[in-house]
């Protein structure tokens, strides 16, 4: 009975992970056209419990080290003396691709962690009878 709750605990855990790591990727997308906005980048660290792994979560969010890219636009208030400015680094084609990734994997948790829960349902039933 309780590797059927430890594993709705893993896929629980997993869905809250992924989603972190799409609110990140949100961020991002939001923040594409401003001005010196670093990419967040999510990473996962195993949750250690006493007797073994019991879960995943969002680690430290990092910012992207890519450098910023740089825009000629004379008229703008940012604009240096070259009439350069720093844009973000965010590249959209990347963000969409995260996004899928992350959805994916929020998707297969949820498919886990439904069957998890129609085991534990069977199981309730056949010690009813």
């Amino acid at each position: 009975m309780s590797d059927l709750l430890r594993s709705l605990n893993y896929a629980a855990s997993g869905m809250q992970a992924q989603s972190g790591r799409l609110r990140h990727v949100a961020e991002n997308i939001a923040n594409s056209d401003t001005p010196g906005y670093r990419r967040k980048v999510t990473s996962f660290q195993e949750v250690a419990g006493e007797y073994g792994p019991e879960g995943v979560v969002t680690g430290p969010v990092r910012l992207d080290n890519a450098p910023l890219t740089r825009i000629f636009e004379p008229g703008h208030p940012l604009a240096d003396e070259t009439g350069h400015y720093d844009g973000s680094n965010v590249d959209l084609v990347t963000e969409v691709a995260d996004a899928r990734e992350a959805q994916r994997s929020y998707d297969a948790n949820l498919r886990m962690f439904d069957q998890a829960r129609q085991m534990t349902l069977s199981l309730f039933e056949l010690l009813r009878r």
